[in-house]
């Protein structure tokens, strides 16, 4: 992206960011989802790392939180209350890790095999709580980090918010402490919450982050206890009378000490190894516990390297949220195509910047039909929310419409099917071909693509092809190398180890020799002995399809006669298939899928090149299909069946009569030793 373009994109992204985070923190109304918050979020950082002379100060990167409102005294914090970047992979986390060493100048791997502290990132609101001589005198919230509401009533209503701190153990209590704490309510009571606001005929609440804020921010305390809030307290800001603990493990015992409430499942973690795993195994247990968690806290153990590490931005340097994979993300759409499906009905699928959700990375999102376009008035180039809940397939929920720069094109249906030119008729919402034999020829010339003379893609037969038609993923050969493991997870019967699977076997097959490549292809008369002659005669040189495609352009029929075993019948029909537009832009869209051509294999002239060969009776020493490859790579061709054009004929147990026939035209004959012999 260039400079103009980014300084155009930053600024709409601001205006949206902000807008958004004014909802979440300030009034608890958000429209977008904590992921595809951050999936906007992060975009802007990346941005204005990318451009750090467009960064200005009241970019949203640069604040914390939102505004205290109106109706609520406001509290200045002593120490500011800060919030943390995001991490979303463990190339993130080690880049992190690696930038503290170097701010610290300490030596490599000495932060990453270092003590972390853990902690479960609570979906809630965060507050702040300042006992003098043991008492609870004020609570308030974040606001914008400097400045929150002070609600202190209401605070004092929750009861894992200690009113009085106790010494139970050997830390006294300090004569002034200012302790960081978070206010959560549980999915159930959410659910009983609900099931009230249904009765009354009011919205439901969007989430338990939502209605935890809006519970702590009621001006009537007794609202505020008539909601089972909990709390748990992580952090101590301020500290007078008592020295201050060495590290962020031992502050979690101080305040379990004076009667504090502890998230008992924050764990000290040595290295970046074992943080990785403790994320992971809270990713597969975050539904078991009563809460909302979307990811964990990482922070240095020792104190005194998180505060030497300091602040940047509105983030404290030593420490990072690390997330949880998430349901939601933006992208952009970089096309919409239509699949024609086997039963000739065409589907739009809009083709996106591949973008991770839900732990997997997506490439593509059915958008149903026309109605379902024309109701999200989605557009080529739109910024949208893609939502993977669950093990679903992916789909469009939302335009981000604020985004657009006005050069986003409108889509329409076409009026030919895309496949064979034919009229398309509407069918209520539904577009169908006219030619009832489209969908059941498109369906033939994909299992054929995959087939094992072809391209060899092991794991994807029929059924799996059927599938993947029906849902509108593919409709040509080119699609299937498009495609990601998030696009294929949400079908029936697919988990996420079958489908990475797939997507792996077809990267292994992006490169292939020409000859499985033409016979790929389907021309008419043009088996895989053609394919090989064709290979040799002419596209040697070609490495890519474009090249195949730019050298059978300029090869007439006359030409391709000259060929032994070529005929006019055959020369014409691949200077027809050549011919017809969408065979080229099959061949072009291969090529733009990263199909490539491998180099043929070396050899030194043999006794078969050049040389038609057929095969008959058992061999002992290798099988059909692998004898008639032997012949193909060292430059001869297998035919199967004896005629005046025959070189050869090999000859194993139990010779049937093209043995005879090879006898009466006099054709050489030979054995499996001499055959062995002569292919080295």
């Amino acid at each position: 992206m260039k400079k103009e373009e980014a300084k155009k994109r930053i600024r709409k992204l601001r205006k949206l960011v902000d807008y958004h985070r004014r909802l979440y923190h300030t009034y608890d109304n958000p429209e977008l989802s904590d992921a595809a918050f951050d999936t906007l979020k992060n975009e802007l950082e990346e941005l204005e790392n990318r451009f750090p002379d467009l960064v200005t100060s009241d970019s949203p990167t640069q604040k914390v939180g939102g505004e205290a409102l109106e109706k609520f005294e406001k509290v200045s914090h002593e120490v500011p209350m800060l919030s943390f970047n995001d991490a979303f992979s463990r190339e993130e986390m080690e880049a992190w890790a690696e930038r503290v060493e170097k701010y610290l100048k300490l030596s490599p791997g000495e932060i990453r095999n270092g003590e972390f502290f853990c902690e479960l990132k609570i979906d809630g609101l965060a507050v702040e709580l300042v006992y003098e001589r043991g008492k609870l005198v004020e609570g308030s919230t974040r606001g914008d980090g400097k400045v929150g509401e002070n609600v202190t009533n209401n605070l004092m209503a929750i009861s894992s918010i200690p009113e009085k701190l106790e010494a139970m153990d050997r830390w006294p209590v300090p004569g002034r402490v200012v302790i960081r704490g978070e206010i959560f309510i549980e999915r159930k009571e959410l659910e009983r919450m609900n099931r009230e606001q249904e009765k009354k005929e009011q919205k439901p609440y969007a989430n338990t982050r939502n209605l935890a804020a809006g519970s702590v921010r009621q001006l009537d305390p007794r609202i505020t206890a008539s909601r089972a809030l909990k709390s748990f307290q992580y952090d101590i800001a301020v500290l007078e009378g008592v020295d201050m603990p060495e590290t962020h493990e031992e502050e979690h015992r101080m305040l379990l000490s004076w009667g504090c409430s502890v998230n008992p499942h924050d764990r000290r973690m040595k290295g970046l190894g074992e943080v990785f795993k403790f994320r992971d195994m809270w990713e597969k247990k975050r539904k078991r516990i009563g809460y909302g968690i979307d990811g964990i806290v990482v922070l240095l153990n020792r104190n005194e390297l998180f505060e030497q590490a300091g602040v940047v931005g509105k983030a404290p340097r030593g420490g990072i949220a690390y997330k949880f994979s998430a349901e939601e993300a933006t992208t952009k759409i970089r096309d919409i195509k239509i699949q024609v499906g086997r039963t000739g009905v065409l589907t739009p699928v809009a083709e996106l910047e591949p973008v991770e959700v839900g732990g997997v990375v997506i490439a593509h999102a059915t958008l149903h039909n026309a109605d379902e376009i024309r109701r999200l008035d989605a557009r080529v180039g739109d910024t949208v929310v893609v939502s993977r809940a669950g093990d679903v397939i992916p789909k469009i929920t939302r335009v981000l419409k604020d985004l657009r720069q006005g050069d986003e094109k409108r889509f329409s249906m076409p009026r030919k099917c895309p496949m064979d030119r034919s009229p398309v008729v509407a069918e209520g919402a539904l577009y169908r071909c006219s030619n009832p034999d489209c969908g059941a020829r498109r369906r033939e010339s994909l299992y054929h693509f995959v087939s094992r003379g072809a391209f060899d893609i092991q794991g994807l037969g029929e059924k799996i092809i059927d599938r993947l038609l029906d849902e509108g993923l593919i409709s040509d050969a080119s699609d299937i190398f498009t495609l990601k493991e998030g696009d294929l997870e949400g079908l029936e019967r697919f988990g996420r180890k079958s489908a990475e699977n797939i997507v792996e076997e077809v990267a292994s097959r992006k490169e292939v020799s020409t000859p499985r490549l033409l016979y790929a292809l389907g021309i008419l008369h043009v088996g895989e002995e053609t394919a090989g002659l064709l290979a040799r005669e002419f596209l040697e040189k070609a490495r890519r399809p474009r090249d195949i495609l730019n050298t059978l352009k300029s090869i007439s029929p006359g030409r391709l006669e000259e060929v032994k075993d070529i005929g006019p019948k055959v020369a014409e029909s691949i200077c027809s298939w050549v011919g017809e537009g969408r065979n080229q832009d099959l061949l072009m869209r291969l090529d733009r899928a990263g199909i490539r051509v491998a180099m043929p294999r070396s050899s030194s002239p043999s006794p078969v090149s050049g040389k038609t060969v057929v095969l008959t009776g058992s061999l002992s020493s290798m099988g059909r299909e692998e004898a008639k490859q032997k012949i193909r790579e060292r430059g001869g061709s297998v035919s199967g069946s004896v005629s005046g054009k025959t070189d050869m004929v090999v000859f194993g147990e139990n010779p049937g009569s093209k043995y005879e026939e090879a006898k009466k035209k006099g054709v050489r004959l030979v054995s499996e030793e001499e055959f062995l012999e002569i292919i080295g």
